[in-house]
């Protein structure tokens, strides 16, 4: 059987996003930076905790992405573009039944619970309200401008996907321009312009799928199973989904009823971070999913299992080139990016990116899975234990716990998740199950032996910009040796290490 995984297009296709992923991180640094500097610790904890508020309510967004691209995916390896067309346009309705839905909840629950239960001074409690008015309309925009997104990245041109990407982030450079020089409430005017960026990157991708895929054209369907089969989808996507979400978001909320808001700031600074460098291997997934999903609807199943283990050691091993190094130097660089930092910041960013090397082996593993659509008992025990988060934090912290205990609450439940994952695998994909666990415990044991080298070694001996660089550039080394010899398959090695000699060898024939 011939094989339907396309390794140039997944290269290629990740290129395109590392480039998009490295401006982005560097403008969103910056953007951090300034808008903390411009809005206070206040009033950029009170825009996170509130705006994040609003952003519990986008696992409806998220699920409904993800039942786009399967859907979307497995249509084009099919090659049926009526079905691909009739899909594009139910979720378009789907979406839009859900913003007026959500628009509702948001105007009556969402309203009262920031006014009656939330720790804000009373002087920005009016500032709060309209920060929520407007991340409700940004959420709206985003949501229905997802079928797009998703479109493009079934179609996997991940090309223009960057270019809106890196229109995106000049946006946000334009919006810390414009708070800096209107003279107006700050933190008001900074949720107006968001709001006004986010229009203006739907129209772009309005504009780009309707000139090159025929299948965007706007056209009413609607089909009453095949919604259901939508719904049922995203349904228990959807549980998964907000699991993750109450873990960040709800937290937040958590944190804000214990705690002043400036711990908010603290949280979010930290979680800009991570945002930043999760890019990397969300980046990599993004490239590899359409492959997995188009695998599975061709009963290619061997590389698909091959694309699985691949993609989970090169996720976690681009993750842990970034991450270690700041692991080592965290409170060089936050005084290095921030002029004031945040109490907790240190040991937030910290906790939180080593819980991102944790939640970069679980791309590949629910891509593999809901290629099949059987996803029920999978999001049902998994979301189960991800939404235990909220009640052990919140004992915890009833009993006087440092904030940072919720962090520590999530990298336990995200170990326990990642096996039960695997299980999940095996039942559904038929994946070797020894074989997972194996490579699970090799990168617990590369992570814990790089660890363990820079504690010994390099631990808090940064003091300038060159020789933070001289480690960050020796600790990617020792990453990068610890995966090859610990972590990656032998064959997957030798294959690579033969590509490099007969492309070394054609050039010296060329010459």
């Amino acid at each position: 059987m011939a094989s339907h995984v396309n390794n140039v297009q997944i290269a290629k296709n990740t290129v395109y996003l590392y480039l998009r992923m490295i401006i982005i991180m560097i403008i969103n640094l910056f953007v951090v930076r300034k808008t903390l500097q411009i809005l206070g610790e206040v009033d950029y904890g009170i825009y996170n905790v509130v705006g994040g508020f609003v952003l519990i309510f986008s696992f409806l967004q998220a699920s409904l992405t993800t039942a786009a691209q399967r859907f979307f995916s497995i249509y084009i390896a099919e090659g049926d573009k009526n079905k691909l067309q009739q899909s594009f346009n139910l979720n378009l309705l789907t979406f839009g039944m859900i913003i007026i839905a959500l628009i509702i909840i948001s105007e009556t629950f969402g309203l009262w619970f920031i006014n009656n239960n939330m720790t804000i001074p009373n002087e920005r409690m009016s500032a709060a309200n309209v920060v929520f008015q407007f991340s409700l309309l940004t959420l709206c925009v985003t949501m229905i401008s997802v079928p797009y997104n998703a479109m493009i990245i079934a179609k996997e041109k991940m090309g223009a996907f960057a270019y809106i990407g890196i229109v995106e982030a000049i946006l946000k450079l334009i919006v810390v321009y414009l708070i800096s020089v209107v003279d107006w409430d700050s933190l008001q005017v900074y949720a107006f312009l968001v709001f006004i960026a986010n229009i203006i990157v739907f129209l772009f991708y309005y504009f780009y799928n309707n000139k090159h895929f025929k299948e965007t054209k706007l056209k009413f369907y609607w089909n009453k199973k095949e919604f259901l089969q939508l719904f049922r989808f995203s349904g228990w996507n959807f549980m998964g989904t907000i699991a993750f979400v109450l873990r960040s978001h709800g937290i937040n909320v958590l944190l804000n009823i214990f705690f002043d808001p400036v711990v908010n700031a603290a949280r979010a600074l930290s979680y800009q971070i991570y945002n930043a460098i999760s890019r990397l291997s969300g980046n990599f997934i993004t490239a590899v999913k359409p492959q997995i999903y188009k695998s599975y609807a061709a009963a290619d199943y061997h590389d698909m299992h091959k694309l699985v283990f691949r993609s989970t050691v090169i996720s976690v091993m681009l993750i842990s080139i970034i991450i270690f190094p700041i692991l080592a130097n965290t409170e060089f660089l936050l005084n290095v990016w921030l002029k004031d930092v945040p109490q907790h910041t240190v040991i937030f960013t910290q906790l939180i990116l080593l819980n991102g090397i944790i939640d970069a082996t679980d791309g590949p593993a629910i891509a593999s899975i809901l290629a099949t659509g059987k996803i029920r008992k999978f999001y049902i025990v998994t979301s189960s234990i991800t939404l235990l988060n909220i009640p052990v934090s919140y004992l915890l912290l009833s009993f006087g716990a440092h904030p940072a205990i919720t962090v520590i609450v999530s990298i336990s439940l995200s170990i326990v998740v990642v096996f039960i994952r695997a299980y999940f695998m095996k039942c559904l994909i038929n994946i070797n199950l020894s074989d997972y666990y194996f490579l699970i415990i090799r990168i617990i044991v590369a992570c814990a032996l790089i660890s363990g080298i820079i504690l010994c070694t390099i631990y808090n001996q940064v003091h300038d910009m060159f020789s933070f660089i001289i480690h960050s550039l020796l600790i990617a080394f020792i990453v990068i040796l610890a995966f090859i010899l610990i972590v990656a398959d032998f064959k997957d090695v030798k294959m690579v290490v033969n590509m490099i000699q007969k492309k070394i060898k054609n050039n010296g024939n060329k010459k």
